[in-house]
């Protein structure tokens, strides 16, 4: 690590993504065997004050909780209060769906995103009382929300509006991965049920403190007049362009903060990456886990449809083969939040990335790094396809339009003898990679889109950012067809 000719590669490469995706501010730190090695900060925590970004400002890290939320799952398993396989219904016999049977659905299966439960539309609901007046005009996910919609603000509220919603299950239970924010809510339910603590309280007592994390909290409040904290931004459209814009008001949603509302620092984090790198044991010298429980978490479970050969584990998401290393890492997003967490098990290797805008490219400054590192271009890929090209008449069964109640319509046109893909106001060209697999560059980085098929060969869902979504309307011909 002595050798530090790949920092001015990757840097050049690093601003040059933050400059093209208009980031207000990054901050990316890497560690081996827990020494930090490399940070630096990247532009502004406040633009308007020029305050910089250092490894110690404060920024959201979204759905990186997820595995604090295991982590918590784990812990109680090793207590012997509950098994990851034991039913969902066992400590939550509220939980529901209309017409179905939840009696098979496991812990396991929500930690796994496996439990057949399509993308729900609660988003909204469970933010509702954090936004501002006007605030869901600027984010794509909360657009066409009715004005009749009630709050969520409890995990028995929450488990009420799923029982009421027309679900069916994507497969029977630990057959069909779709990425589930409300089973992670209420795998929240599940901790203070079986701790007789809130959540919060749980993972701040058990998890946060004891590895450490000085900086870390679900709430602002609680860092006692720390200053060091970003401002959160947004992109807006301005006629044809889109401008970056100061928003302030940071999310809450008190009955899904298991799924993705922990604040931290760089620096904090690596300290929670060394933790698994350790297998379990903090720098302290505190155990966290198990090594046991740490290598149930990052087993290769089921495959992510996040990006060709990732699997996920208990929250986490696995590459076996990353340049030849098994890499375990996990993103978050939310307004004013992009984050990126991953760690090398076997060679201790760690690194962070947190910025103040969402949909940024965090995880391509991320693997930049980590390519730079091993004299790698930074834009190398691991990935190999398998297909090059496609006839165009190949590709017309995989047009149409594609809907789930969490992101509403995507739609797929065939364009210039291309696939192109909408996904939140933006447009994407979708390459072959694979049988009924194609990938999607975004945000610098490569994602997949898997078309599912009935047993007559016909495509009824997409795979796509780890969701499921179901056709609604086949289209035959190109881009000008409404």
């Amino acid at each position: 690590m002595q050798n530090n000719e790949w920092i001015d590669s990757f840097e050049q490469y690093a601003q040059n993504m933050i400059t093209e995706g208009q980031v207000p501010g990054v901050c990316m730190g890497l560690a081996k065997d827990g020494q930090i090695f490399y940070s630096n900060g990247f532009g502004c925590r406040d633009v308007e004050r020029q305050l910089g970004v250092t490894i110690d400002t404060v920024f959201g890290i979204g759905s990186i909780t997820k595995s604090f939320t295991c982590v918590a799952v784990m812990q109680l398993q090793e207590a012997g209060k509950l098994s990851v396989y034991d039913p969902v219904v066992k400590y939550l016999p509220e939980f529901r769906l209309k017409n179905l049977d939840v009696g098979q659905i496991t812990i396991h299966h929500f930690m796994t995103n496996t439990s057949g439960i399509p993308p729900l539309p609660t988003f909204f609901a469970s933010v509702m009382r954090s936004l501002e007046e006007n605030e869901a005009e600027d984010h794509p996910l909360l657009q066409n929300q009715t004005d009749d919609t009630v709050p969520i603000d409890t995990y028995k509220e929450l488990m009420r509006v799923i029982a009421s919603l027309d679900v069916e299950l994507l497969g029977p239970p630990g057959t069909e991965f779709s990425y589930s924010n409300d089973c992670f809510a209420l795998l929240g339910a599940i901790i203070e049920r079986v701790s007789g603590k809130s959540y919060e309280a749980y993972v701040k007592e058990h998890i946060i403190d004891p590895i450490g994390m000085e900086h870390t909290s679900f709430f602002l409040e609680e860092l006692n007049g720390y200053e060091n904290i970003t401002k959160l931004y947004i992109m807006r459209d301005k006629g044809d362009l889109k401008e970056v814009v100061s928003s302030p008001n940071w999310w809450d949603a008190p009955a899904s903060r298991a799924a993705g509302f922990i604040k931290s620092t760089v620096r904090d984090m690596l300290r929670y990456t060394d933790m698994f790198c350790k297998g379990g044991l903090t720098a302290r010298g505190n155990r966290i886990l198990t090594p046991e429980s740490v290598q149930q978490m990052i087993t290769p479970y089921f495959p992510t449809d996040m990006a060709p050969g990732q699997f996920y584990g208990y929250g986490l998401v696995i590459t076996s083969d990353y340049f030849g290393k098994k890499l375990v890492e996990h993103s978050g997003g939310i307004k004013g939040v992009t984050a990126q967490m991953c760690f090398f098990p076997e060679t201790g290797l760690a690194g962070v990335a947190l910025s103040n805008l969402e949909m940024s490219p965090v995880l391509a400054v991320m693997l930049g790094a980590l390519n730079s590192l091993e004299n790698r271009p930074p834009k190398s890929s691991h990935l190999v396809s398998k297909i090059d090209f496609l006839a165009e008449e190949a590709m017309k069964p995989f047009v149409g339009d594609y809907h789930s109640s969490e992101f509403g319509t995507l739609p797929i046109r065939l364009e210039n003898g291309q696939l192109v893909l909408s996904f939140l106001g933006e447009n994407y060209v979708m390459r072959p990679f694979a049988e009924d697999l194609f990938v999607v560059r975004a945000f610098g980085t490569d994602f997949s889109a898997r078309f599912i098929r009935l047993g007559n060969n016909e495509i009824v869902r997409m795979a796509f950012a780890g969701r499921q979504f179901t056709i609604q309307d086949k289209k035959t011909s190109g881009g000008n067809e409404k």
